[in-house]
């Protein structure tokens, strides 16, 4: 991407999203438009305060003599934040209770907003993605995990601590699979990629003639994964088909709970899984309209992302510029 003057920079904010394989850093205008950005392995194995000291090197080397200091920095993180902005707990990073945006202030001397990556995305797509003019939207994301983001009423929902959005731990089976958190039966643990990893290989161990397909795509049991799955469907294989038939109704079991218990106009379904599998918004959003409540589904839209795997860096920085109030 070519690199801006600073002139054009002035009233633009820094994004930055930290998962466990990569860290996305960009500058991005107020209507949303990335004006540079590049992208760094995050190397999770390390300590925290060298993944941090790599974004604060990146910042400085490349975007503090073109960016006003004045101008912030939003950084969207996998994991459970606090309000003053400690990363209580990062599973993808191995991160506790990491003081995150204390560390970043004090180096970069410019204000840090740090909330989830499923939040910052939630927030891109709402302020310039597919969730635009609305006041009510929910965001859903199935990639390796399932997260999600709310907005109700025209706000950003973080919740009492920091939490609100978790809808891959809804139950959609009561006693049912275990999750990758304490509980049973949520739906990550059936709709998320590691899940339906785990369930082609129990299939394929159950039946292996008729695994053989996902067997030899993978070139070993152990290697199956949800893409996997996704290149065997496309190829027609009835394993992968009935694989992906019984994702897409754990998805809508989710999906009815979220129309009944939050209302929202909007649905907004993103990730490498929804991305993955063409027809399966227009499926979902059918089912649901079949067996949600009347009211809950009048005018809902059930939607694809738009920002691709920009919306957490997008939504990240327009955080951060409105959290300062510009």
């Amino acid at each position: 991407m070519a690199r801006h003057g600073a002139s054009e920079w002035s009233d633009a904010s820094l994004g930055v999203d930290l998962g466990g394989t990569k860290i996305a850093l960009g500058v991005v205008d107020p209507t949303g438009r990335l004006l540079d950005q590049l992208r760094l392995p995050t190397q999770a194995s390390r300590p925290a305060s060298a993944v941090i000291a790599d974004v604060v090197a990146t910042i400085r080397s490349r975007w503090s003599n073109a960016l006003p200091a004045d101008r912030p920095l939003g950084i969207g993180v996998a994991g459970q934040i606090a309000s003053d902005g400690t990363v209580l707990f990062g599973p993808n990073l191995n991160w506790h209770q990491v003081p995150l945006r204390a560390e970043l202030e004090r180096s970069l001397d410019r204000p840090v907003s740090v909330l989830n990556d499923v939040r910052a995305a939630t927030y891109g797509e709402w302020k310039h993605g597919a969730g635009q003019h609305s006041e009510d939207l929910v965001c859903l994301f199935v990639g390796t995990g399932v997260g999600g983001g709310i907005v109700a009423d025209g706000r950003l929902r973080h919740g009492a601590t920091g939490t609100a959005g978790e809808l891959g731990h809804l139950s959609v089976a009561r006693d049912g699979r275990q999750c990758r958190c304490p509980n049973r039966g949520c739906l990550e643990a059936y709709a998320g990629g590691w899940a339906i990893a785990d369930r082609a290989r129990e299939a394929v161990s159950a039946d292996p003639t008729r695994g053989r397909r996902l067997r030899e795509l993978a070139g070993s049991l152990e290697a199956i994964t949800s893409e996997t799955v996704e290149v065997a469907f496309r190829a027609g294989d009835p394993l992968a088909r009935d694989l992906v038939r019984e994702t897409t109704a754990y998805l809508a079991d989710g999906l009815v709970s979220i129309a009944n218990a939050l209302n929202p106009s909007t649905i907004v379904l993103g990730g490498g899984v929804v991305s993955g599998y063409p027809s399966l918004i227009g499926t979902l959003q059918a089912e649901v309209r079949r067996r949600a409540l009347p009211a809950a589904v009048e005018g809902l839209r059930v939607v694809p992302a738009a920002l691709g795997g920009e919306s957490g860096l997008i939504g990240a920085a327009s955080f951060a510029r409105a959290a300062q109030g510009s």
